[in-house]
């Protein structure tokens, strides 16, 4: 192996450690999505890019695009729906007191 090639070899290992750890954050910041969910999603991805040796842009496209995707096929719905209403309610939250603290001089 040429050393031209184990330096594209290495930057293209970069890229797809890099695209796993875009598609992990935004998976996991997804509502309902636990440990669980992560890691199968995970395994799916990298379990799919062994098997064709497709890079993961490729096969699933934008990291973003792909934890919003997965996270709807592998969280249940009802999940979802009481977690987005949980951060609905700490948002609330964070939002007066934040004002609280504005008045106050905090």
């Amino acid at each position: 192996m040429t050393q031209k090639d184990q330096r594209t070899d290495a930057a293209s290992e970069k890229d797809r450690e890099k695209w796993m750890a875009r598609f992990q954050v935004r998976l996991a910041m997804q509502p309902g999505v636990d440990r669980a969910v992560v890691l199968q999603a995970v395994k799916d991805v990298t379990v799919h890019c062994a098997e064709t040796g497709e890079h993961p842009r490729s096969a699933f496209g934008d990291p973003d695009a792909h934890a919003v995707r997965t996270a709807e096929r592998l969280v249940p719905a009802d999940r979802a729906a009481r977690a987005r209403q949980r951060n609905a309610v700490a948002d609330a939250f964070d939002s007066v007191f934040k004002k609280a603290g504005d008045i106050a001089g905090l």
